[in-house]
């Protein structure tokens, strides 16, 4: 015997959303069957298989039963990580508008000449409006009185209509000696009929304010006319009796004669500024995405490492001293790229904790994106960490190293390759006890010197001198001395400078890296916008105040004191 309220062969109760069927027994038999599932039961039968099956589900809906499994279901809104995603999208969108905001500005700018143009060059136009009342002509009682007041407000809409025709416009044209036509005069006619009504409010747009009330004036009463004409029967007017005169049923009477207008209603000076400004936003934002649509450059460290999937080692900001004071990174400097390339060595000393590398390449894709100067400052860097450093330059092509520290570029790297010199014999002294190894001349082989077994053994050499080996190649995409060289070092750092190398170029570079087995140890991104507030929101984080000016004029005058304290 089964189980009480199963209904399968193993005696396991049905799964929720399962159809159910009741097998008939002798009573059921000639009765009719109810509808099964997904049509909705009679209440007594759901009562009794929710008690049945002890799961809060509506028979006819599979949704239902999913949400009884899953729980109470959740309230409508807006998913969290949604909220996020738009809150992202808001921030990157502004972020946009405020790096193009000279394009914003000037297309802002545009919509404000734009509209001064418009308020300038146009010529004012002035509307002068006239009101007229339908009236109709019947008896004193209620309902005639109510019978003429709903027969003017169905006519008044038709009359409405007539203002434009030619037997209106033509007799005011030939009236007032107007220099227009009846077709323009038309034009800037306009009636209108207020809704339960029997008002007609006719007014009249012209350069001329007294040209406009007249002309106003004058096409209310001629429009007068014509209605009173129009509404006269024939009957009367054929017969043309005696006793009495043709009256028409209808009368139209001016309750408020055209007045002289004094402000004109185009052009609308604020409107138009308005609308010019507005107009300049949208074509400045507008322009402003789809320059950066167009644009290709990397412009945010965060899209860097996306775009390579390696570590952001450092963000050098933009310092328009880096020409003049190449090398910042002294013993009382912290400045927001100074205080950058300090957390450069720090990231490269703990990046790699377990095999940290002892020759470091630092390249670039393209010429001008500052390979050179983050390899001098990273060496004076650790220089001054107390790390024994040695910084060789080995971009031959066009070498930089000795200028950037003062030092002489007639021997160098160049010379110890070719067998010419050791390179004890060609290193020079550089700041903070940083020794350098100059280019030398350049030679006429330079892919074949730098990836030869000789420039091997000389990096092999620095490496047991000198803790770590900065060494300063040649950009990547240019040429290919970089190539051969990077298999015999630990590690390749790539500079990518900011709003200048495309992402097309920076997947050149890595690919190029990654196809002869080199090591890439993480991106620098340098000449970054500096942002608000200095370097990681800290600006000049360390540095001892100046002194105040009072101070400084109390000194003055003091010398005594002065004199007594030292």
């Amino acid at each position: 015997m089964r189980p009480l309220g199963s209904t399968g062969a193993d005696g396991c109760r049905p799964s929720v959303g399962q159809r159910t069927r009741r097998i008939a027994g002798p009573r059921a038999r000639g009765r009719r069957r109810p509808p099964a599932w997904p049509y909705p039961p009679r209440p007594a039968a759901r009562a009794r298989m929710n008690a049945r099956h002890r799961c809060p589900v509506r028979p006819g809906s599979h949704v239902y039963a999913l949400h009884a499994l899953m729980g109470k279901r959740e309230k409508s809104g807006l998913r969290p990580d949604l909220a996020e995603g738009c809150s992202l999208d808001l921030r990157a969108f502004l972020t946009v508008v405020v790096r193009r905001w000279p394009a914003c500005a000037a297309c802002l700018l545009l919509g404000a000449l734009a509209a001064w143009g418009v308020n300038t060059l146009s010529t004012p136009v002035y509307e002068a409006r006239t009101q007229l009342f339908v009236a109709t002509h019947t008896g004193s009682d209620t309902m005639q009185l109510n019978q003429g007041q709903s027969f003017s407000q169905a006519r008044v809409l038709s009359y409405a209509n007539i203002v434009n025709t030619r037997q209106v416009t033509a007799p005011v044209v030939k009236e007032l000696r107007l220099p227009t036509t009846p077709e323009e005069l038309a034009g800037r006619i306009r009636a209108e009929a207020p809704v339960n009504t029997v008002l007609i409010d006719i007014t009249v747009s012209d350069t001329d304010p007294r040209r406009a009330a007249r002309t106003a004036n004058a096409v209310a009463v001629r429009f007068g006319r014509v209605v009173e004409r129009l509404e006269t029967p024939r009957a009367v007017i054929a017969t043309g009796g005696e006793t009495a005169a043709p009256m028409s049923p209808v009368t139209l009477g001016v309750t408020q004669e055209a007045a002289v207008p004094t402000v004109p209603v185009s052009p609308r000076p604020l409107l138009n500024l308005l609308v010019g400004l507005l107009g300049g936003l949208l074509l400045g934002v507008a322009l402003a995405a789809l320059r950066e649509t167009l644009d290709t450059t990397v412009k945010t460290a965060d899209a860097l490492g996306e775009l390579t999937a390696l570590p952001a080692l450092a963000t050098i900001p933009y310092d328009s001293d880096a020409p003049d004071q190449p090398v910042t990174v002294g013993e009382a400097s912290h400045s927001p790229r100074a205080e950058a390339f300090r957390r450069l060595r720090t990231n490269l000393q703990f990046a790699q904790v377990g095999e940290r590398p002892r020759i470091i390449s630092v390249t670039s894709s393209l010429p001008g994106e500052g390979k050179t100067n983050t390899a001098a400052n990273l060496a004076v860097s650790l220089a001054r960490a107390g790390i024994s450093t040695c910084l060789v330059d080995a971009d031959l092509r066009k070498p930089c190293v000795a200028r950037t520290f003062g030092l002489v570029q007639d021997a160098g790297l160049t010379n110890v390759l070719i067998g010419q010199a050791t390179a004890a014999d060609v290193m020079q002294q550089g700041p903070a006890g940083l020794a350098v190894l100059a280019g030398g001349p350049m030679p006429p082989n330079p892919t074949e010197l730098l990836s030869s077994g000789r420039m091997g053994e000389v990096l092999r050499e620095l490496a047991a001198a000198y803790e770590i080996v900065v060494v300063d190649t040649a950009p990547l995409l240019p040429v290919a001395d970089t190539v051969g060289l990077a298999p015999l070092t630990d590690g390749t750092l790539l500079v990518v400078r900011a709003g200048k190398t495309s992402r097309e170029q920076v997947r050149a570079a890595v690919d190029a890296l990654r196809n002869v087995g080199a090591r890439t140890l993480g991106t620098v991104f340098s000449m970054a916008e500096a942002t608000k507030g200095g370097y990681g929101s800290y600006g000049t984080y360390g540095e001892l105040p100046a002194p105040r000016p009072e101070a400084r004029r109390r000194d003055a005058q003091d010398p005594q004191d002065t004199g007594a304290r030292g």
